[in-house]
């Protein structure tokens, strides 16, 4: 397998050049293969023009747009490190992470100028800022003509994560190009995609599953991805239909919305070329799995990743007949198993943490080797923070977070399990059960609704 971006956009557009990559709807603005390939030497010879050499951190704090998507794969083809900013951080995480990550430069969209000025105020040394609009067409001035530097090597760093802890500080976990590749791979193997195959992207693409999942997997099989602004329940249907995809990519709470509006024939609308619904980030509640397939006959295949597995550790199957509504599937391209609190390898429907190998593992998170030490174990096994089993056919069923478990009078509680018991009331969007404290059990459950 092709293991850097690099390579990966350069197949396509040796093989398929004028194949459509990527479809902006909001503007009509497509990129072929063969363009995504040019705009990203480009990008490469522009950056170093600026002194700016390869290894670099290059940092986005953008919108979902054509030219947002055409610098995160283009910089990772120039053998730079992407560090995308959420857009909805806090000032003090923005500023953290821009000082923690030593971001070089950053590209900004316009509206979000003035948040980077504070969030880099008082910086010992500021990033170099890029404004550009996210949908604009083109923004570099003329490359020189000078050859790009060496090829990325595959373990070389392709994006820097940061992750939003519940305690402490964001981590930076160092995906390698490898890893990213791999991710992306696991995708379209899973899912069994090919050439003919376009995915409505609606997630943000500062977060790993926009970045690896349709971003990174059409550059494996070929296919496209329609990138709007933002999800839209309202017009959703529309978009997907209207622009020819053939799946779709959503999270638990984007289907809850869509649930709450209006079925496809009310809509006027045909689904039958979406092949099925691609549901990943947090769990999705048994209920609402199946009133979203009974509401619009649209299959869903339930998966789990991790930022610090670029995205996919566990899928369905493609097939109907193999799902099974409740779990996120088997490992796919990556090993997994069940261990207990003393690190023993525990058998099929024992509950323990669920921990994953395999070449879409992050290689470290930056800066940072004790917490790196208590992550990835010497042999490569990640720890993942997750309580679960896995039954005899190999599904991972997720129970809770470790940090989140729930301990009452000496009972194990685990949320998840409340969380699926309230959400199948039909006056309930969501629900979120937590622990408090209580000075008799020494925990209460709390829900939020």
């Amino acid at each position: 397998m092709l293991r850097t971006i690099r390579a990966r956009v350069d197949h396509q557009a040796q093989q398929r050049p004028d194949a459509p990559y990527l479809v902006a709807p909001e503007t009509g603005l497509t990129m072929s293969f063969g363009e995504l390939r040019d705009a990203s030497r480009r990008l490469a010879a522009y950056l170093e023009s600026e002194g700016i050499r390869p290894g670099a951190k290059v940092a986005l704090l953008m919108h979902n747009g054509y030219q947002t998507c055409r610098l995160l794969i283009g910089a990772m083809y120039g053998g730079y490190c992407v560090t995308p900013l959420n857009l909805l951080a806090q000032p003090m995480q923005l500023s953290y992470v821009l000082e923690h990550s030593d971001a070089e430069i950053v590209f900004v969209a316009p509206d979000q100028v003035e948040r980077l000025r504070q969030a880099s105020a008082g910086m010992a040394r500021p990033p170099r800022t890029v404004v550009c609009e996210v949908d604009a067409a083109e923004f570099l001035p003329p490359a020189g003509s000078g050859a790009l530097s060496a090829p990325p090597g595959e373990e070389d760093p392709a994006l820097m994560m940061y992750t939003s802890g519940t305690t402490g500080k964001p981590k930076g976990a160092v995906l390698a190009q490898r890893a990213v590749v791999s991710g992306g791979a696991f995708v379209s193997a899973a899912h069994e995609l090919g050439p003919a195959d376009r995915v409505m992207a609606v997630l943000p693409l500062y977060h790993i599953n926009a970045q690896v999942v349709t971003a990174t997997s059409p550059l494996i099989h070929g296919g496209s991805l329609v990138l709007p602004h933002r999800f839209s329940a309202s017009s959703f249907w529309q978009t997907a239909i209207g622009q020819g995809c053939t799946w779709v990519n959503l999270v638990p709470t984007m289907i809850a919305y869509l649930l709450n509006g209006p079925d496809l024939a009310t809509l006027g609308l045909d689904a039958s070329a979406i092949r099925f619904c691609r549901s990943a980030s947090a769990p999705l509640p048994p209920a609402q799995h199946l009133a979203f397939e009974n509401k619009f006959g649209v299959g869903i295949i339930e998966t789990m990743g991790l930022t610090e597995t670029a995205a996919p550790c566990f899928s369905n199957p493609l097939a109907p007949e193999w799902r099974k509504v409740g779990s996120p599937g088997r490992a796919w391209g990556n090993e997994a198993r069940i261990v207990g609190s003393d690190g023993t390898v525990l058998p099929a429907g024992e509950v323990g943490e669920i921990m994953v190998r395999g070449d879409n593992v992050m290689s470290c998170y930056y800066k940072d080797p004790v917490e790196t030490g208590r992550t990835l174990e010497p042999d490569g096994w990640l720890h993942t923070g997750d309580l679960g089993y896995l039954d005899g056919d190999g599904f991972a069923f997720v129970t809770g977070r470790i940090k989140e478990l729930i301990i009452k009078g000496g009972e194990n509680i685990a949320p998840r399990e409340i969380d699926e018991a309230l959400i199948k009331h039909p006056a309930l969007l969501e629900a979120a059960a937590v622990g408090i404290p209580d000075p008799n059990y020494g925990q209460e459950i709390m829900a939020c609704v």
